[in-house]
């Protein structure tokens, strides 16, 4: 059998149960079943145990599975961070026109993650960054949790060595054995629809981060709250006022099982056009594309690019009252369990149309193809960024003004404004 996707012969239906049934131990979901054909979704404890040193298993080239084994690099809300930071120096040093600044010393292009601190490690730089702002309210997560637990925002100085004194860490200046949190600069002016607060979960499909091929998948949703927003600091406490996770706002008294506080992301395109304007929509989503891309790039080096791997990750990004679009982190698993009936068919629809990527055809997966399907098996995936179709046109070159419509292997969508419009790839 393959870890992800493989054969198996069943002998007899007990054989079958037996076999299922160790799969759920370990922590593998069947999502699919096509014949003799069962297709497993691994979980991200999983996959460390496959690609361990120690106890790692010897892949053949009819097994693949859907994470890259040091995924984290991305997923986790510190590396994540802390990778972006990297490449953004890099580019500084290299001299790249994408690594450019305004008066204020804040990038241009790559400014798309909030001001962020690990902590307890970056205190000092944390209280140095506080005090600028003493009225700006920030948000703690922990680095290694989902669903929006563990996460609480804080306007003083105070709340952060309260929850240090509660947490039992003797000192910020030395790493403690406590959990690993980052704090971030809230965005407190978030674009409100009907005075609730939201953000989009975007589904992106990676086959190879060497040279980087990645699909965008066009049935994405935005998440909103159940409360309306405010930034008064007496409803700092009040996650459904804050927080869009399903996992919170289900509990709200105001949650609405039947479309579960959800739109698509085609109803956010139709209503931003008729409230701001075609192009500045099309400008805010070639904003969300060139993030997603350069947070690829940003961990693309680090990765280990398994041949056996692909991954879909869930895009997680908020959008201010100046339609700026802000990188909040990206999951290795994003939900497949469905809260209504809309969600039930985009999340079938996502997992049939990544395995027809990532397995044309239903046919014997073999790592050793090249990874480039043909258009017709796309379903509702769009190619985001191709390195090597870019590479080999010569377009991939560095900016030389403000990203605009994005080609990918697209094809450019540039406007009739009399001056050239740059693609976000280039």
């Amino acid at each position: 059998f393959g870890i992800m996707a493989g054969k198996v012969k069943w002998v007899t239906d007990i054989e079958k149960s037996v076999l299922i049934n160790n799969f759920e131990k370990r922590g593998w979901i069947q999502v699919a079943e096509n014949e003799d054909w069962n297709f497993y979704w691994m979980s991200v404890q999983t996959i460390r145990n496959v690609f361990s040193v120690e106890t790692g298993y010897r892949l053949s080239d009819d097994q693949i599975v859907n994470h890259f084994p040091n995924h984290y690099e991305l997923t986790r809300k510190d590396l994540m961070v802390k990778n972006i930071k990297r490449y953004r120096k890099e580019l500084e040093k290299e001299g790249s026109p994408l690594a450019e600044k305004d008066e204020n010393g804040k990038y241009i292009y790559l400014d798309f993650v909030p001001v962020t601190f690990m902590l307890p490690a970056d205190y000092n730089l944390f209280v140095e960054e506080f005090r600028k702002n003493p009225s700006s309210t920030w948000i703690m997560k922990p680095c290694g949790k989902a669903q929006g637990k563990g996460i609480f925002l804080i306007n003083k100085l105070s709340q952060i060595k309260k929850w240090s004194r509660d947490s039992k860490t003797s000192s910020f200046v030395s790493q403690s054995s406590k959990e690993a949190y980052v704090i971030s600069l809230y965005i407190n002016n978030p674009l409100l629809i009907g005075g609730k607060k939201f953000d989009l979960r975007l589904y992106v499909l990676v086959s190879t981060y060497r040279p980087l091929r990645c699909y965008m998948y066009k049935l994405g949703f935005c998440r909103f709250c159940t409360v309306k927003y405010t930034p008064s600091t007496s409803e700092l406490d009040n996650m459904f006022v804050h927080l869009t996770n399903v996992a919170i706002q289900k509990h709200g008294d105001d949650y609405n099982h039947i479309h579960g506080g959800k739109w698509t992301v085609s109803n956010l395109r139709l209503y931003l056009e008729s409230t701001r304007g075609k192009e500045v929509t099309n400008k805010l989503f070639d904003e969300i594309h060139w993030i997603i891309v350069q947070s690829l790039k940003a961990v693309a080096p680090v990765m280990n690019n398994d041949k056996h791997c692909f991954e879909c990750y869930g895009y997680d990004i908020i959008i201010d009252d100046r339609l700026k679009p802000w990188l909040i982190e990206v999951n290795a698993s994003p939900s497949l369990t469905s809260s209504t009936a809309n969600d039930r068919i985009l999340k079938y629809n996502l997992i049939n149309d990544t395995l027809n990527i990532a397995v044309p055809n239903g046919e014997i997966p073999d790592c050793k193809w090249n990874k480039s399907p043909p258009k017709e098996v796309l379903g509702n995936y769009e190619v985001l960024y191709d390195e090597e179709m870019a590479q080999s046109d010569g377009t991939d070159r560095d900016l030389r003004g403000r990203p605009g419509q994005p080609t990918g292997v697209k094809g450019s969508r540039a406007r009739d404004s009399g001056k050239p419009v740059l693609t976000t790839w280039k």
